[in-house]
């Protein structure tokens, strides 16, 4: 069963993000360490008691469709009842509309906890903290006053309606098309494919945001509008009023996250008896610049994205060790060594190096991530929180700028990776469903996927991101990282190890690397660059894990264990950023070469 590392997350969100400096400085509000202690407990107490027992039940039964209505599993819209009832939808909402206006940060550390109960439940709300942002940045103040209070509070939800059949990633291709209708309202008519929670039981109203075309919109994506489509239209007075011509048409048979139902979604079929046929919808934002309110939305999606990486892997890894020291198969050498009255029982699996192998990378991994997810979400805090001081602000805009396609690739990939791990170190019961090791490595399959497949996100990082101000951005993100790697140098603890030389080899290979890519780009060799985006978004993500384990360690560890991470981490895992460094530049004329081996022309 699962149990909150609520001590690890604390440590992590105040000494290694930066938390505890950003309370000390009074930026965080009402926030205190002792307020932050109790939300954390409290937080830690509803994912073990309430959603962790309903995840695997939840798994088994799935979601169903019946005449255009989606029931959830047994027992999981009266948990979202208790999770809404306890404030946990409205910790970042604005307060103007009945948030609690807590940080990010806070607000992805719970979500971690949320997804390691259970992955299918929390991504529900994922998408109406989206929703709230870029309704709250972009929507008139009418919607803002329609629809804020309820999406905070969590009485309804929200959802991101982008994908099409004939347009994923590429977005140019939408057809959905959206007809003005003269009153300031829009009719909408298309399908939308793989959306999450599209129709559900939870809540009785679903605020739709759905990116569509207005009739002489112009083409490819800078004539993408963004509407408000609400399930239920909403009368003056704030009640509900007739449902909207949208249904869900159909539901996805997945590999994993069975208990999030994906829909597929039709807008204007003509199913609204007596009424003209097509969605009625709101603009959000400006004509032709729906693209970029949805960013509001996709951002904040694609950093809770990540975190469902951490906490799938914090969930995975919490399994394996659990198994690792109950299963008991041969005899340890090491045991043998210093004990050898034990004569021939056998020992926990742990014991055995292998093994004791992929339990640590599985830990060290996860730390990794959860670091570096923390400390995007503490950046975007600390964006807001300097708004009166337009540099400082800008500085820390783009500190999560170029953190974010880090957070949500390399997390969700290490919670492939490590809930791939769990199984193994389960052995053939990690194979079979029983354990629930399986179901962890289903759920970790999409993530890498959806809110922008990783390999756009590392197009992201490597094509906008690594050249934010001219490349000031990623330099002094540098610095701040060889500051941590010369305070390791100076304390001289040989408990450390060769962790200073090591993470000093691994940052020169990250400059190293970003200095060849923003080489090509200048040359306006792009097919070199888009070459190196994967490893090198590896590369970003095991450096700046690595330093940020080497920090964690150096703010308090009295008892050495997280030294001794950081350590493994880096004389066993950083040896990979020399490789990766050579992949990024040197990759891209082989790979040229052997199009023709998957019958490319060459």
């Amino acid at each position: 069963m699962y149990s909150a590392p609520v001590e690890d997350i604390s440590h992590a969100l105040r000494h290694v993000a930066g938390l505890q400096e950003a309370m000390d400085q009074g930026e965080t509000g009402e926030l205190s360490p002792d307020l932050l202690e109790a939300i954390l407990a409290e937080a830690a107490r509803f994912a073990e008691e309430r959603i962790a027992p309903l995840s695997a039940s939840g798994d088994r039964e799935g979601t169903r469709l019946e005449g255009g209505k989606v029931t959830t599993p047994k027992g999981w819209r009266e948990l979202y009842r208790e999770w809404i009832d306890g404030g946990w939808n409205s910790l970042t909402g604005p307060e103007a509309h009945g948030g609690q206006g807590l940080p990010m940060s806070l607000a992805v550390a719970a979500a971690e906890m949320w997804n390691s109960a259970s992955m299918s439940f929390a991504i529900g709300p994922t998408l109406t903290t989206g929703a709230v942002e870029a309704l709250e940045s972009h929507g008139s103040d009418e919607l803002k006053q329609r629809y804020l209070e309820k999406l905070v509070s969590g009485e309804w939800m929200g959802t991101m309606n982008l994908t099409e059949p004939q347009a994923g990633s590429d977005l140019s291709a939408l057809k959905t098309r959206a007809e003005p209708v003269g009153d300031g309202t829009y009719r909408i008519f298309g399908q939308k494919i793989y959306i999450t929670y599209g129709e559900h039981d939870f809540t009785d109203n679903i605020v739709h945001l759905v990116l569509a075309r207005l009739p002489d919109a112009p083409a490819g994506v800078k004539g993408i509008s963004l509407f408000l489509v609400p399930k239920m239209l909403v009368e003056a007075d704030g009640s509900l009023g007739r449902r909207n011509d949208v249904i869900c048409a159909g539901l996805e048979h997945k590999l994993g996250l069975h208990g999030s139902p994906t829909c597929t979604m039709i807008y204007g079929d003509g199913s609204a008896e007596g009424e003209a046929p097509g969605a009625i919808g709101w603009l959000i934002g400006e004509e032709n610049r729906g693209l970029a309110c949805m960013f509001t939305m996709m951002n904040n999606a694609r950093l809770l994205v990540g975190i469902q990486g951490v906490g799938i892997a914090e969930a995975a890894t919490q399994k394996a060790l659990r198994f690792a020291h109950e299963r008991r198969q041969g005899r340890s050498t090491r045991l043998a060594r210093d004990n050898s009255e034990a004569g021939g029982a056998m020992t926990p699996i742990a014991e055995h190096p292998d093994v004791t192998r992929m339990l640590l990378t599985m830990k060290a991994l996860t730390a990794a991530c959860r670091a570096i997810a923390y400390a995007c979400g503490h950046a975007g805090d600390r964006a807001k929180a300097t708004a009166g001081d337009p540099t400082a602000s800008k500085a820390w805009a783009e500190r999560a700028s170029l953190l974010t396609p880090v957070a949500k690739a390399f997390s969700t990939d290490i919670g492939v990776e490590v809930a791939s791990l769990g199984v193994q170190v389960h052995g053939g019961m990690g194979y079979v469903e029983e354990t629930g090791a399986a179901q962890l490595l289903r759920d970790a399959r999409i993530a890498p996927i959806y809110e922008g497949t990783n390999g756009i996100q590392a197009i992201d990082l490597v094509t906008r991101k690594i050249g934010l101000s001219e490349g000031a951005a990623f330099e002094n993100y540098m610095l701040e990282l060889r500051a941590v790697v010369e305070t390791v140098e100076t304390k001289n603890d040989p408990s450390f190890g060769q962790t200073a030389e090591m993470l000093d080899h691994a940052l020169s290979d990250l400059s190293s690397a970003t200095a060849f890519l923003r080489n090509a780009l200048d040359k306006g060799d792009m097919e070199t660059a888009l070459a190196g985006a994967t490893p090198y978004l590896r590369l970003f993500g095991l450096t700046a894990g690595g330093v940020y384990l080497a920090k964690s360690a150096l703010a308090a560890d009295p008892e050495g264990q997280r030294t001794a991470l950081a350590r493994f981490m880096a004389e066993n895992l950083l040896a990979e950023t020399n490789a990766l460094c050579a992949q990024v530049r040197q990759g891209a004329a082989s790979l040229a070469a052997a199009r023709i081996a998957i019958g490319l022309e060459a």
